[in-house]
C-alpha cells in the first residue's frame, strides 16, 4: 500500500464518508459480466463503492475458446452454454433491480470469426450489448482492478485467461505500458510439438514481451483463475493456514518449489486436496510452464495474487478520482460501522482515545488502528460466547481490500481482544504465527485499549477523556471528565489495569475537576 494520508479528509471534524456522496451511491450496486475464453461470470458489487462486497458472484465454465486456434470459431457447445448463462444473468439482474449490466468479452470472442454473430445473437436473445475489447484494453482494465485493492501500486500485472495473457505496468498508481499475447492455456493446449515445443514457444513469446515491457523488478501481480489455482496448490504444499487468495504472497523460490511439486505428484490427488474443478485443473499444467518462464525472465521482487481483475477494473473505471484516492480498507470499515454498529460514529472517538498509545507507530499501523476502531462494535449481534471468534473470522476472511495477510491477522487479533482477554484456546491459533510477536503484542494492546474505551461509549462524539502514554517512564495515565466519572466502575477499572499490565506500565487515573 502506498496511500498518501489525508487527515483532513479522512478524520477531520466535518468528515463525510464518500459512500454517502450521490456520485458514489450510484455505484452502490453495479453488475458486470465478463465473457472470457474459459468462463462467463456475473459479479454484482454492493456496499462501500471504494471497496465493495460481492453481493452476487456466479461463474459458469463454458470454454468458449476451446479449439479456437484450430477451428477459428467459438466452441459450439461453449457458445450454447454461454448464451444460456447470459439469459440467466440478465433475468437475475432484472430481478435485483440493477441498472443495465456492463458486459465485456475478451480474447475468444474477439479472435473468433463468428464472434460478431455471437454478439448479435446475445443482443437478440437477451437485449445485452457485449463490448468486445482488445488485448491492450483488457490489460488496462485488469490493472485497474488491481488498483481497486492496491491504490498507489507499482509493479507488473499479469492477467492470464483461457486464450490470452496480458501484461500491464503500474507506476505510482497509474497504468503504463501494456502488451497482449496468445499465451492462454486453451491455446497452448492446441500447440503441436508436445511440452518441449510448448516451452520453446512460451520462451520466445515472453522474451518478446520482455523486450517491449523493459525491466520490471518490482512486484508481480497475478490475475486470473489459473494463477489462483497455482496459489492454492502453493498453500497446500506449504501447509499455509489462511485460505484467502487475495494478497497471498509468494517468492520466486516458492513458485519454483510449487512447480516441481505439481510435476512430481499426482494431478488428481492435488486437485482433490485443493478443491479445484476438473476444468480448472486441466489448464494448470499449461499455466505452470508460462509462470516458470515469466518468473525466470522478469525476476520480480515478490509475487502477489490479486482476486481483483477485469470485473473490478470495470467498477474502478466508473469511479471519480476523489473516490479512487480513498483507502479501500478504511472506506469499507466506515460502511460496516454505519450499517452494523450500535453507535455509528463512535469509531472516530475511540480512535482519538487510543491513538496516544501508538503515536510513534508507522502509518501502516495507524490505518489498521482506524479500521479496528471502526469495526470494534459491528459484531455485537453475535452470541457473547463466540463474539471474539466471529470478530477474528470476519477480519481475516472478509472481502477487505488493501490488507496483507499479516495485517489481516493484526486486525483480527485486535478485534478478538476487544471482546476476549486471552487468545489461547480459540480455533484460530494456527493463524497467529502469520504475525510476528511484536505485531501480536501491538494488536493485543490495541484490542484491550478498545475493550476499555468501549466502556465509556454513551454518545458517538462525547468527551470520553484521554489516555497519555510515556514510553520511557512506562507511565500510563487516564484523564477522565468529572461528568462521566460514574462510568469508571469496577469492570472498567479491571480492563484498564489489564491494559497497563500488558504494557508493563504504572497506572494513574486523574479526574478532571
Amino acid at each position: 500500500m502506498n496511500v498518501k494520508p489525508d487527515p483532513a479528509a479522512e478524520w477531520g471534524p466535518f468528515e463525510r464518508p464518500l459512500f454517502e456522496d450521490p456520485g458514489a451511491r450510484a455505484l452502490a450496486r453495479v453488475g458486470v459480466v465478463d465473457v472470457g475464453s474459459n468462463s462467463v461470470r456475473l459479479v454484482v458489487f454492493d456496499g462501500a463503492a471504494r471497496s465493495p462486497a460481492y453481493f452476487y458472484n456466479e461463474k459458469i465454465m463454458c470454454a468458449l475458446g476451446a479449439g479456437l486456434s484450430e477451428s477459428g470459431v467459438l466452441n459450439p457447445k461453449g457458445r450454447k452454454r454461454a448464451l444460456s448463462a447470459l439469459r440467466r444473468f440478465q433475468h437475475l439482474a432484472k430481478g435485483m433491480g440493477l441498472p443495465p449490466l456492463s458486459v465485456v468479452a475478451t480474447a475468444a470472442v474477439r479472435d473468433a470469426s463468428d464472434g460478431p454473430d455471437f454478439c448479435a445473437e446475445v443482443k437478440r436473445e437477451t437485449g445485452l450489448k457485449i463490448w468486445v475489447i482488445d488485448g491492450r484494453e483488457e490489460a488496462r482494465l485488469s490493472a485497474q482492478g488491481v488498483l481497486l485493492g492496491w491504490p498507489g501500486s507499482y509493479g507488473l500485472v499479469c492477467d492470464i485467461g483461457g486464450s490470452s495473457m496480458e501484461l500491464a505496468e503500474l507506476q505510482d498508481g497509474r497504468v503504463g505500458k501494456r502488451v497482449t499475447s496468445s499465451l492462454g492455456p486453451l491455446k497452448l493446449r492446441d500447440l503441436p510439438g508436445g511440452r518441449r515445443g510448448r516451452k520453446d514457444h512460451i520462451k520466445q513469446v515472453i522474451t518478446e514481451l520482455s523486450d517491449k515491457m523493459g525491466r520490471q523488478p518490482d512486484r508481480l501481480f497475478l490475475v486470473g483463475g489459473s494463477w489462483r489455482a497455482i496459489a492454492r496448490i502453493d498453500m497446500e504444499r506449504r501447509g499455509y493456514p489462511l485460505k484467502v487468495l487475495h494478497e497471498y504472497r509468494m517468492t520466486t523460490q516458492s513458485v519454483r518449489d510449487t512447480l516441481k511439486y505439481i510435476e512430481n505428484n499426482d494431478i488428481e490427488k492435488i486437485r482433490n486436496a485443493c478443491g479445484l474443478s476438473i476444468a480448472r485443473m486441466s489448464l494448470v499444467p499449461y499455466a505452470v510452464d508460462v509462470l516458470a518462464r515469466l518468473v525466470r525472465t522478469f525476476k520480480p521482487r515478490d509475487i502477489a495474487i490479486s482476486s481483483y481483475g477485469i470485473r473490478e477494473g470495470l467498477l474502478y473505471e466508473q469511479m471519480p478520482q476523489r473516490l479512487r484516492n480513498r483507502d479501500p480498507l478504511v472506506e469499507s470499515c466506515r460502511f460496516a460501522e454505519a450499517k452494523d454498529a450500535r453507535m455509528p460514529g463512535f469509531g472516530k472517538t475511540l480512535y482519538n482515545f487510543v491513538h496516544p498509545l501508538f503515536k510513534s507507530s508507522p502509518d501502516t499501523t495507524k490505518r489498521l488502528l482506524k479500521a479496528a476502531c471502526l469495526l470494534h462494535d459491528v459484531s455485537w449481534r453475535a452470541h457473547p460466547d463466540y463474539r471474539a471468534e466471529v470478530c477474528f473470522d470476519n477480519a481475516t476472511r472478509a472481502n477487505l481490500g488493501g490488507l496483507k495477510h499479516s495485517e489481516r491477522i493484526f486486525l483480527g487479533l485486535s478485534l478478538l481482544h476487544r471482546y476476549r482477554n486471552k487468545r489461547q484456546g480459540t480455533q484460530y491459533e494456527e493463524l497467529f504465527d502469520l504475525l510476528d510477536e511484536k505485531g501480536q503484542k501491538q494488536a493485543e494492546i490495541l484490542g484491550k485499549a478498545m475493550r476499555f474505551g468501549a466502556m465509556l461509549m454513551v454518545s458517538k462524539d462525547g468527551d470520553i477523556g484521554s489516555l497519555k502514554w510515556h514510553p520511557r517512564k512506562k507511565q500510563l495515565t487516564l484523564i477522565l471528565p468529572q461528568d462521566i466519572k460514574a462510568l469508571y466502575g469496577e469492570v472498567a477499572e479491571s480492563r484498564l489495569k489489564a491494559l497497563a499490565q500488558l504494557m508493563g506500565a504504572t497506572l494513574t487515573v486523574n479526574i478532571k475537576k
